[in-house]
């Protein structure tokens, strides 16, 4: 589907990438349309606005007073509290920062809040999110985040069964990923490039799936 085109009425996705004119519906993007009893416009193309509850993968760009500044892969730059991190009071007088995180790391965060006022807010208090410390991010564009998951997380349970590695798909566009071995680990990187590269084609799990089986044979792992 282009600009222009008419999608159904009932049609469901991104609200900034739909025209509504009267009863006639539009995608401002290049997408697809995947049919259903509720069809979704599906972007090829997109950016990546935050929204409270989101689970996202920054990077530590620099550090202020209080507070880390993080890119999250959006045209808005998010701000993770030094207290939140270390869920106390911070003391400059005894506390290293540079211990917790420094400039090139990841972390898992969720939004906390974002009004588009302001810079969004992360927090990492929860179970399961903080600082990456092992394995790699991979970065795809943001429209691709549902074809890397599937329907019904077909594709990325998909992946795990073939390469037994995690992945972590952050809907920003980073994915955490962490393997067995390097040799693994470069397959699976490579398979998830696959997907960005062929989202708007047909079979693409079936291809997936034989691409990753022929490079263990080929590798050996």
């Amino acid at each position: 589907m282009v600009p222009g085109d008419p999608l159904p009425e009932e049609v469901r996705g991104p609200e900034e990438y739909l025209v509504k004119t009267g009863k006639t519906v539009t995608p401002a993007v290049v997408g697809l349309l995947e049919p259903g009893s509720k069809p979704s416009f599906v972007p090829l193309t997109s950016i990546y606005i935050p929204s409270p509850g989101d689970i996202v993968i920054g990077l530590i760009e620099s550090q202020g007073v209080m507070n880390w500044f993080v890119d999250i892969n959006s045209p808005y730059q998010a701000i993770l509290n030094i207290q939140d991190f270390l869920k106390r009071q911070y003391n400059p007088a005894i506390d290293d920062l540079s211990r917790f995180l420094q400039i090139g790391d990841y972390v898992v965060a969720k939004v906390q809040s974002f009004d588009r006022t302001r810079n969004p807010v992360l927090t990492v208090a929860e179970e399961g999110l903080g600082r990456i410390v092992e394995g790699k991010v991979v970065e795809v564009s943001p429209a691709k985040v549902p074809r890397v998951i599937g329907r019904k997380g077909s594709m990325v349970n998909s992946l795990k069964e073939l390469t037994g590695c995690d992945f972590l798909v952050a809907v920003n566009g980073r994915i955490h990923v962490k393997c067995p071995n390097e040799d693994v680990e470069a397959i699976a990187i490579l398979a998830i490039k696959m997907i960005e590269r062929e989202a708007h084609t047909v079979g693409l799990t079936n291809r997936v799936k034989r691409f990753i089986e022929e490079e263990r044979k080929l590798r050996g792992v």
